[in-house]
């Protein structure tokens, strides 16, 4: 419980630091937006060009640990959205929350937790389960979230807009470019590398600030279905997730393990993000992310004893 404790705690200072300095009004009303918009047109497309520019393909290609992990989350991914649509009737709004509800806090918290538990041996994963979530899950809301969007009636006319929209949007267009650096074998230079990993650093601190400042000034309290979309965070998620890494693919017990205290990490700012940045209702998915994140303490003090030798 400690360790985990001391891993959530800067999460809430973030978050009580962005909720203050706008009841204190340090920052404007619009600060919360702004910031966010900072964060998606800057800080997280060099994050996402940093992860895959970066990343060195022979240690990440873990077959059945990427099947494992990325089956587990794009079901809970696609059972919400599935669930959420009946619910809202809207495409864009029921993808923004089924990412509440499967887009894991891995890279802020996962990784240092997999290295605290598992030891050094616990990064591979964790890095493995950040390129999944960051990159292929974020990139199905996206997509989703585009095609919602379109209101032409003509097929290859809403596809070619889809396509321009994918390609104008940098949470999409960097970890492309980054992985056909990588494809390059070339190091980044220097200056370049500084300055990607000063902006990529700054992803998870604003986001979080963003967030706080966010739930400064909304009514959360009525946001519809974020109970649920806990439940299917904290418990669906390591449940399906497990089933595939303990039983179905059979993974060692170091994958295996890092496999479920992955797939049990609370919400990530990802959906918040995307719901700031495509102005769709984010009060659902902004109580998601602080109430997973305190649920967490238990389903990840859980999954700990569970693999405890």
């Amino acid at each position: 419980m400690a360790s985990v404790f001391n891993v959530i705690l800067p999460i809430f200072a973030l978050i009580l630091a962005g909720f203050l300095c706008r009841r204190l009004g340090i920052l404007g009303p619009h600060a919360a937006s702004e910031i966010n918009r900072m964060v998606v047109w800057l800080c997280l497309p060099a994050l996402l060009f940093e992860a895959t520019a970066t990343a060195v393909w022979a240690q990440v290609w873990q077959p059945r640990f990427i099947l494992a992990y990325s089956l587990g989350t794009l079901a809970v991914f696609a059972l919400t959205v599935l669930w959420r649509l009946r619910r809202v009737g809207n495409l864009a709004d029921a993808s923004v929350q089924g990412l509440a509800a499967s887009y894991a806090n891995t890279g802020y918290m996962g990784i240092p937790l997999c290295v605290l538990v598992l030891g050094d041996a616990g990064l591979q994963p964790a890095l493995i389960a950040t390129l999944i979530v960051v990159c292929v899950l974020f990139a199905s809301a996206v997509v989703c979230i585009e095609v919602a969007l379109q209101d032409e009636k003509s097929l290859h006319r809403a596809v070619a807009k889809v396509l321009l929209a994918l390609a104008k949007n940098p949470l999409v267009v960097a970890p492309l470019l980054g992985g056909l650096w990588a494809v390059g074998g070339q190091p980044l230079p220097l200056p370049a590398q500084r300055f990607i990993e000063l902006l990529a650093s700054a992803t998870a601190p604003c986001a979080l600030i963003a967030l706080g400042l966010f739930l400064a000034h909304k009514q959360v309290g009525r946001g519809d279905g974020s109970l649920g979309l806990v439940l299917l965070k904290l418990i669906a998620h390591p449940l399906i997730t497990w089933v595939l890494a303990f039983h179905v693919f059979q993974l060692p017990p170091l994958w295996a393990h890092a496999a479920l205290l992955l797939s049990a990490l609370p919400t990530g700012t990802g959906p918040f993000m995307l719901a700031e940045f495509y102005r769709r209702e984010a009060s659902v998915v902004s109580r998601s992310i602080l109430l997973s994140t305190l649920g967490s303490l238990l389903s990840l003090s859980l999954c700990l004893y569970l693999i405890a030798p």
